[in-house]
């Protein structure tokens, strides 16, 4: 086996993101062959080497991609020094070494992916990425235009940059409240809640309806279920192999020499086609 950088091994093997496995290496936890190694970049052969982490050897599996419901009051993490219940509190009997992709606030339910394909999870949660997140928010009252159009071109949420432009639009609307669809391509820290109170909106529901464009329809609450090989497929074509994706769609330019030719020659084509078939009526 071709030889890899440490914190894709251990990505690959389910241990914890890439980024989290980057955190595990300098901070002395990751031994390679006995020997502790702190310099990310170091070079390693899984097949050959052994690798601990925590004391633990580290034995690949076999990538799992799930995707979640998730309830309201449920918090998004490994682990909570509070006690809370976590999302990896419902897929224990999973048995394989999950962790989310992303975050989902602690109030807010919706489409999650959970996976031990620690380069999966670096590739949609990397910034250049622009994974687009959909979600349902009710709001309390009528919602105008203008303030559509603030989420649309951007939000002053008290960053250092306003937000990337969102698409948002009206589902329903009444005199009591507004049923709004917004996808996001960027993950800032509760951000529908800190643009809908920077724009004068109060959120009573706020549910996340897709991730990656893939949905949690007919999911119910709580549940969560292996991604199809069509979903995988796209999740690995659009964002783990992109440029992969760009070449493949990419056309080539055609001279009007060329094109005038393909036409006559398909004009040739048909008027044989048609002579042929006038040919076997006669006989």
């Amino acid at each position: 086996m071709a030889l890899m950088r440490l914190q894709k091994a251990l990505a690959a093997a389910g241990v914890a993101s890439r980024r989290r496995a980057e955190e595990l290496i300098t901070d002395g936890r990751v031994r390679v062959n006995g020997r502790v190694v702190t310099e990310l970049g170091t070079k390693t052969d899984p097949q050959r080497d052994k690798i601990e982490v925590n004391g633990r050897v580290v034995v690949s599996e076999e990538p799992v991609v799930l995707l979640m419901n998730k309830p309201r009051g449920v918090i998004c993490t490994v682990n909570d020094p509070e006690g809370r219940q976590t999302v990896l509190d419902l897929v224990r009997h999973r048995g394989a070494r999950l962790f989310p992709v992303g975050r989902l606030d602690y109030d807010t339910s919706g489409a999650l992916l959970l996976t031990n394909d620690g380069e999966l999870a670096y590739a949609l949660t990397h910034p250049k990425q622009g994974v687009a997140k959909t979600y349902l928010v009710k709001v309390r009252g009528q919602v105008s235009e203008d303030v559509l159009q603030q989420w649309r071109t951007g939000v002053d949420i008290g960053d250092r940059k306003k937000t990337a432009p969102a698409e948002a639009f009206r589902k329903e609307q009444n005199q009591n409240y507004t049923w709004l669809e917004v996808t996001l391509r960027e993950g800032r820290n509760r951000q529908i809640r800190r643009m809908a109170e920077a724009t004068g909106l109060m959120i009573s529901k706020l549910k996340r309806v897709s991730f990656a464009n893939i949905s949690i329809a007919r999911l119910r609450i709580g549940e969560c279920r292996p991604l199809t090989d069509r979903e995988l497929f796209r999740l690995k074509r659009d964002h783990v192999n992109p440029s992969g994706r760009q070449a493949q769609h990419t056309l080539q330019p055609v001279d009007e020499t060329t094109r005038e030719r393909s036409v006559k020659s398909g004009r040739q084509q048909r008027k044989t086609s048609r002579k042929k078939g006038r040919s076997k009526r006669k006989t």
